[in-house]
């Protein structure tokens, strides 16, 4: 698991004072990038590569709002793995408020040249990576 914290901004707010519900899928994309970037899979990385990973799924329960100068942890795990999809799991913590605000995940595939790819064929290394954190949480 990979812990993301992001201050909420005021531009994020909607009309009622709280992050506006589409804000949360650009959290997500950001945990994601510093996740990856963590584990040495940098996101331009891999598009040096050719290789991109287009959203598939994505999904958002809304517990409780965030409100603006909120600081929120964003925890980010791999769900599953099969080398041609990867689907990441989120939980959102508000740490001003102490409370659980969201929980999410995303459906990601792998295309290169258009086309569907296995990681497993076509990048060996990324493919042991990521199959290394789903045999970490067994």
């Amino acid at each position: 698991m990979f812990t993301y914290v992001k201050k909420a901004q005021y531009h994020e707010t909607d009309q009622m004072g709280i992050i506006h519900h589409a804000n949360y899928v650009k959290w997500m994309e950001e945990a994601r990038l510093a996740y990856l970037e963590k584990l040495g899979l940098g996101y331009k990385q891999v598009e040096n590569e050719s290789v991109f990973s287009p959203v598939v799924n994505v999904a958002v329960q809304y517990k409780a709002p965030v409100c603006f100068a909120d600081e929120v942890e964003i925890n980010v795990s791999v769900k599953a793995y099969s080398a041609v999809k990867l689907e990441l799991a989120y939980a959102f913590f508000n740490k001003t408020a102490k409370a659980l605000c969201a929980t999410a995940s995303s459906v990601h595939c792998f295309i290169k040249n258009g086309k569907i790819i296995s990681l497993k064929k076509d990048m060996p290394a990324l493919h042991e990576k990521i199959s290394a954190l789903v045999s970490d949480k067994k």
